[in-house]
């Protein structure tokens, strides 16, 4: 369970999308050209969509229940990173979340629901942040992803609807 420890540029979020199942929208890439590192938390569904992520900044993804087949198989079922002071933990289902050991911030997908939540006491007070889908739409769910900063005033995230027509 070693951990990977990243520097932080100030200010610079951290972009966070999960859920795509296939579908990379023009309007998900506008949204995370300012990031400085993105995170896929699951069912990527085309690792297409995970080259085009990693134009545009450093890249962690982890796999989801979809991500069965070819390169996305091959992709941790989690991750643990440490970004700046923050550890951060990165599951596809939130069940399934490491709740013993210590980190700030556990990221997690395949609810389709946005979650932007703290949760616990004193050690085990975490964020528990899951930015939703911006791949194809699941029932009357909304398309999002998040933007996750990492920085003196602790983690802080973000969810951003796609700015989308239908």
């Amino acid at each position: 369970m070693a951990d990977e420890t990243l520097s932080l540029e100030p200010d610079a979020p951290i972009g966070v999308i999960a859920d795509t199942h296939g579908l990379l929208r023009a309007e998900a890439l506008a949204l995370l050209a300012d990031c400085q590192r993105l995170i896929h938390l699951g069912d990527v569904g085309d690792p297409a969509i995970l080259e085009s992520l990693g134009a545009l900044a450093p890249l962690h993804a982890i796999r989801g229940n979809i991500d069965r087949e070819g390169p996305c198989a091959a992709l941790p079922a989690r991750l643990w990173l440490t970004l700046g002071r923050y550890r951060l933990q990165l599951i596809h289902i939130a069940a399934e979340a490491d709740t013993e050991t210590p980190c700030d911030v556990i990221l997690h997908g395949h609810s389709h629901k946005p979650l932007n939540r703290w949760q616990g006491e004193g050690d085990a007070r975490r964020l528990w942040f899951n930015p939703g889908a911006a791949g194809k739409r699941r029932f009357r769910l909304p398309i999002t992803l998040g933007k996750l900063w990492l920085d003196v005033r602790g983690p802080r995230g973000a969810i951003l609807h796609l700015p989308l027509d239908a």
